[in-house]
């Protein structure tokens, strides 16, 4: 069995060669920046005060740094899992031709394991090295902020490699968690306060990469059943997991909703946020009415980064005190 898998991406993956550079990159997933965004908005929210530092700003571009790094040893080392338990192969090979197996470089043979493995390290130890500077430079270092970054970083480690989060039931909480405290990190950093308007900003961000999470699980579910991930999408039904996912998209909504009703969010919170919101509706629409899971998969990164592009204009509005 262990033969076999190894043997594997050699076959698969004998057709076009390519530089190791390139596929370094494509093993750290450069080309899918949307974790990165998360800059921008706390950026937005942050330095148009007056009563934030001179720091703030190259301690946001440290920690964007940082951040770079930290995501790119996350998906190296989840490549090696997905390598060695075979699930990359299932859903990577050649049975399924709307996958890009060059993007798997195990797969594809382009790198070897151990190439992968020392990769992902080097990156985790830029990473802390660069989020250790960005702390070091902030204006403000409340704990709270400090213990998210600690166990963003730890946690972040052991998603699939290591301890093996997401193959404990916990990658969907993960995903999202994880959008959550690169909003909430740096922007405690720069202001030393914590923010109900942040918070709901933080947990919207955190809801893009688990939107286009979920259609990639349902996708993939006899992959992850094969090799025992149990992602919702692979211990559920397919009924089952269309109402998560209807449920997930409905949640979002009445999240930005309850925020502007309540007073923690501008009251014109709602109506601003409402193209992204028609967006989610369509993504749902298309995967499961229309039954097209890897169009509503795609679709999910415009939606994701139009949710990016309003909550910059609404944090621009608030901090320039344009609208109230």
């Amino acid at each position: 069995m262990t033969s076999d898998l190894h043997a594997a991406p050699k076959h698969l993956g004998a057709g076009r060669p390519e530089s190791k550079a390139r596929s370094y990159t494509r093993l750290g997933k450069l080309d899918v920046y949307d974790y990165y965004l998360s800059i921008l908005v706390v950026a937005a929210a942050v330095l148009p005060l007056a009563a934030v530092g001179a720091g703030s700003l190259p301690m946001l571009l440290l920690f964007l740094a940082g951040e770079v790094c930290v995501l790119v040893a996350l998906v190296s080392f989840d490549d090696v899992t997905g390598f060695r338990d075979g699930s990359d192969i299932a859903n990577y090979g050649p049975n399924d031709p709307l996958r890009k197996k060059l993007r798997k470089p195990l797969v594809a043979g382009t790198l070897s394991e151990r190439e992968a493995v020392r990769f992902g390290w080097a990156a985790a130890a830029a990473g802390a090295a660069l989020w250790g500077a960005a702390i070091a430079l902030a204006p403000n270092r409340p704990m709270w902020t400090l213990m998210v970054i600690a166990v963003t970083y730890v946690i972040g480690l052991q998603y699939s490699y290591g301890l093996k989060l997401s193959y404990h039931g916990l990658q969907e909480a993960f995903i999202a968690a994880l959008g959550v405290a690169l909003v909430l990190a740096p922007y405690g950093l720069a202001t030393g306060e914590f923010s109900g308007f942040v918070l709901v900003q933080a947990v919207l961000f955190g809801f893009g990469p688990l939107m286009f999470g979920v259609y990639s699980n349902t996708n993939d579910v006899e992959g992850d059943r094969g090799v025992g991930r149990p992602t919702v999408a692979a211990l559920t039904t397919p009924r089952g997991n269309a109402l998560f996912i209807g449920a997930l998209s409905l949640g979002e909504f009445l999240l930005v909703l309850g925020a502007s009703l309540t007073g923690v969010a501008p009251w014109w919170f709602v109506v601003l946020l409402l193209p992204a919101s028609a967006l989610r509706a369509r993504q749902y629409q298309l995967g499961f009415g229309a039954g097209d899971i890897m169009r509503a998969r795609k679709l999910g990164f415009r939606v994701h980064r139009l949710y990016v592009l309003l909550l910059i204009v609404a944090n621009l509005l608030v901090a320039l005190g344009i609208a109230r």
